[in-house]
């Protein structure tokens, strides 16, 4: 009744839910392509293998090795991403190109996954992180399709939510057939949501077994020469947030004034924010090239605008020291793991909950600090003026990221269990 009640209501809400897809469609038009795809229109078709459901940017990256590895693992076998975003759908194409199948996924209506599910018959769903949907999980159950939340994390905020609306969380989470957790903290939340413990593996963050793209470091070199950085300190700030841009740019003056020839490299998050944020940079009159035109890096540069898609481990690969968004202001923070993997000393702001429990184990390594808009530039000049404290702090991110490894071989051999004992179908 509780799934039958919320579908009622969804239908209800549909109308401002379209609504809200034209609002968002102002600032990015790629909102408005491919809408059928969100009604369960106009999949393509595929038997067998792999569906793997990500949100958006972030969870498709951390879903890149997992896919990688199965399809090394499974020859042959096809694989099919869904996304909720634009920048998770050019994010799937430009990893993978056409080597995967893609859609949107379709909104959570019974009968719009039955339009999906009757094109794609996977062997097993795998959903990143903490895309759960009541009507997506339900409908691929009832054909037999077994579920693996994998990668899970569960914040204690997300869980109170999740608690208040048990009458609709926990018949959902009773239909995972899985849950492979980050974490203790993430596997005792979902314990006390009513995941029976023999459901639930804690299996370490597949983003430890993160690895950088092959000729990343070769791509930057070229670029450090092309540019003419020898003499130059690179600060990235990446996948910043409204809210973020002034006091990044604020700290970077205060930078400069010790260093004066150094370059920031500015990374928002979503692409409708990008002309707002070249004009924020315009406004702190610092000369501007943008990425996405081309424009040449000169020594008279200032501030290099990333506002291209699929980058962002090319930028981290130039820095001398990489600040993570979406700490600053509530979001939670973004994978602060990337610049780290390629020897990075990376700073990111006070919210962090999205990654706590790695972030704090950064943190008390020596690895991480997390600072608020006030010591954010003393502590980038910190580490740009003392290369010995910069250097121990990528030791000891070394150091966490080499302990923590194997993630994603674990989830893996949870996917494979999955296809071995697949469980018996559920009524619709």
């Amino acid at each position: 009744m509780a799934r039958i009640f919320y579908t009622v209501l969804f239908h209800l809400l549909l109308p401002l839910v379209l609504l809200r897809l034209l609002w968002r469609a102002r600032h990015a038009p790629d909102y408005l392509k491919r809408v059928h795809e969100r009604f369960g229109f106009g999949i393509p078709a595929m038997s067998g293998g792999l569906w793997v459901h990500a949100v958006s940017v972030g969870e498709t990256q951390a879903a890149a090795p997992l896919i990688n590895a199965w399809r090394a693992a499974n020859p042959g076998q096809p694989v099919f991403v869904t996304t909720m975003t634009p920048t998770g759908s050019a994010r799937v194409q430009a990893i993978w190109g056409d080597a995967v199948l893609h859609t949107y996924a379709p909104y959570d209506l019974p009968w719009a996954w039955a339009l999906f599910l009757r094109r794609v018959r996977p062997h097993a769903l795998v959903v990143m992180e903490t895309e759960l949907w009541p009507n997506m999980i339900h409908s691929a159950r009832a054909r037999g399709i077994p579920v693996l939340l994998a990668n899970a994390r569960l914040s204690q905020r997300s869980a109170r939510g999740y608690a208040a609306g048990s009458w609709l969380t926990r018949p959902m989470l009773g239909e995972l057939s899985h849950v492979a957790a980050q974490d203790e903290p993430t596997a005792t939340r979902f314990r006390q949501l009513g995941v029976v413990p023999e459901r639930i593996s804690i299996t370490g963050s597949v983003k430890f077994d993160i690895t950088p793209p092959p000729g990343i470091e070769q791509a930057a070199h070229q670029l450090h020469v092309e540019w003419k950085l020898a003499h130059r300190l690179v600060i990235v700030a990446a996948s910043t947030h409204s809210g973020e841009d002034i006091p990044v740019l604020m700290a970077f003056s205060a930078i400069r004034a010790r260093h004066k020839h150094a370059l920031l490299i500015l990374v928002p998050r979503h692409p409708e924010r990008f002309e707002n944020v070249a004009s924020l940079v315009r406004q702190k009159r610092f000369t501007l090239a943008r990425r996405s035109r081309h424009e040449a890096v000169t020594p008279d540069t200032a501030v290099l605008l990333g506002d291209s898609m699929g980058e962002l481990m090319l930028w981290y690969a130039l820095a001398d020291v990489a600040f993570v968004g979406g700490s600053l202001v509530p979001v939670g923070g973004h994978n602060f793991l990337e610049p780290m993997a390629l020897d990075v000393p990376t700073l990111a702001g006070p919210h962090v909950h999205n990654f706590q429990s790695i972030a704090d184990e950064m943190v008390t390594a020596g690895a991480l600090q997390l600072v608020g808009a006030e010591e954010l530039p003393r502590a980038c000049c910190l580490l740009l003026d003392h290369p010995e404290q910069a250097n121990a702090r990528v030791i000891a991110a070394r150091e966490v990221l080499e302990r923590n490894r194997g993630a994603l071989q674990r989830q893996l051999a949870l996917i494979a269990g999955l296809r071995t004992h697949e469980p018996a179908p559920v009524h619709a």
